[in-house]
């Protein structure tokens, strides 16, 4: 069987918990051994044709080796000792594109981790974070050399996919340069507020004589893949014969397919971006003012999802994304819910109250059967009990903005809810 080029006692374990990027690297297992050429001899003088008995009679009488020097002089395909095998190869990239359950929590963890780094850091304004969605295979790193003819980039020592805090900037850096028309790639008329002093202040300068760094930093981003493989790509090179070795072009020659690993569409990417707004308010104070940063930021992202990609192969539709709405809704769902539990329980009934209330007002849901009047009224009750009369009087003035929109019943006023209320804003 194919072997991989690692020790003995590494060859007869199981590997297919090893992460992706080990499979695909230290202990991809493509190399033809001794056991390979025979198994490959068989087979070829099984072959009911005049060249398979030929191979079975030199196979016979003058055995295995005289065969296999046969086989390599009349198949230029067969492989040697060591040398690549094709069959292993093609096996190679299935054992690589699966992901193991283990993988799968990696991945989890590896993004819960950076959440919890963004959540620890608490302090929103210098921090933005937008989810997005792949809508085309996602693929980087593959210039780096591998026996598989294409690399791929994983993030170590987890031996995951990912996309480095570098090419985030680079890409859109791009972009804010085609949305100022400062790009001489391309000119889009659209409307944006990007300049080259707004580039040049988050991004800093490129120019080696006047380097200087920008207020942005960028994380590296961990795909959250959908299902439970990467995907196999293939692009076939046609006129090799032309570009690789000289020849006069022509319409005979034999296309080569070449494989590459990507990242399936509908995976996640969350990317986070830190600022230094000291460093931004010293240097451009009118991008630091009510966080105008941010809004240029998200016009970058969303020239980037739509028209530049991330990764690469970005030229033929590779990389391409869109924003995730659900998930950024989810996102500002589990803030709220983080923030309501730093406050104190007379606090949370307020603005358990409160959320409710905003809620059936913009849905147009608020009556005398939705949940604010229930919530209201208990509100008022517990909150006659409270000690603190500064929360008293918050209480007091949430349920008096409720009650504009949808007064009491009857028969709670007959009830004397009124005297009640009064007592809650009292002193």
């Amino acid at each position: 069987m194919p072997i991989p080029a690692l020790p003995e006692y590494l060859g007869q374990q199981d590997l297919s918990t090893a992460s992706p990027g080990m499979r695909f690297g230290m202990y991809l297992p493509i190399w033809t051994a001794r056991a390979d050429q025979e198994r490959q001899v068989r087979k070829m003088a099984a072959a009911k044709s005049p060249q398979g008995r030929e191979l079975a009679e030199i196979q016979e009488e003058q055995g295995m080796e005289a065969a296999i020097d046969h086989a390599k002089r009349a198949r230029g395909r067969f492989p040697g000792l060591w040398e690549k095998n094709d069959h292993a190869a093609h096996e190679a990239w299935r054992k690589v594109a699966q992901l193991a359950h283990d993988d799968q929590q990696r991945v989890n963890a590896l993004v819960e981790r950076q959440a919890a780094i963004a959540a620890a850091l608490g302090d929103d304004e210098a921090l933005f974070v937008i989810d997005a969605q792949s809508t085309a295979p996602f693929t980087t790193g593959l210039g780096n050399e591998h026996p598989l003819e294409n690399g791929f980039a994983f993030l170590w020592p987890y031996g995951l996919p990912y996309l480095p805090g570098s090419g985030v900037k680079g890409v859109l850096r791009q972009a804010a340069r085609e949305l100022a028309g400062v790009s001489k790639a391309a000119q889009w008329d659209v409307r944006s507020d990007w300049t080259e002093a707004a580039i040049l202040a988050l991004f800093g300068s490129e120019d080696s004589k006047e380097a200087r760094r920008g207020a942005l930093s960028f994380w590296d981003v961990i795909p959250r893949i959908a299902g439970d493989h990467l995907s196999i790509e293939v692009m076939t090179g046609h006129q090799s014969h032309y570009y690789m070795k000289g020849q006069t072009p022509h319409e005979s020659g034999q296309p080569i397919p070449v494989y590459f690993l990507t990242v399936p569409p509908k995976s996640g990417f969350t990317f986070h971006v830190l600022c230094d707004r000291p460093f931004l308010r010293d240097f451009a104070p009118e991008l630091a003012e009510n966080d105008r940063w941010k809004a240029l930021l998200r016009q970058a992202f969303e020239h980037a999802f739509e028209w530049l990609g991330f990764g690469a192969k970005t030229a033929v539709g590779y990389g391409a994304m869109e924003t995730d709405e659900a998930a950024a809704r989810q996102r500002e769902e589990q803030a709220k819910q983080a923030a309501l539990e730093k406050l104190s329980p007379e606090q949370q009934q307020i603005e358990t109250l409160r959320k409710v209330f905003d809620e059936e007002v913009k849905k147009g849901s608020l009556s005398a059967s939705s949940q604010t009047p229930e919530k209201r009224l208990k509100l008022l009750q517990v909150a006659l009990e409270w000690e603190d009369s500064d929360v008293r009087r918050e209480a007091a003035a949430l349920i008096r903005e409720t009650l504009k929109k949808l007064p009491w019943s009857k028969k709670q006023k007959k009830q004397g809810i009124n005297e009640k209320l009064q007592r809650l804003e009292q002193e």
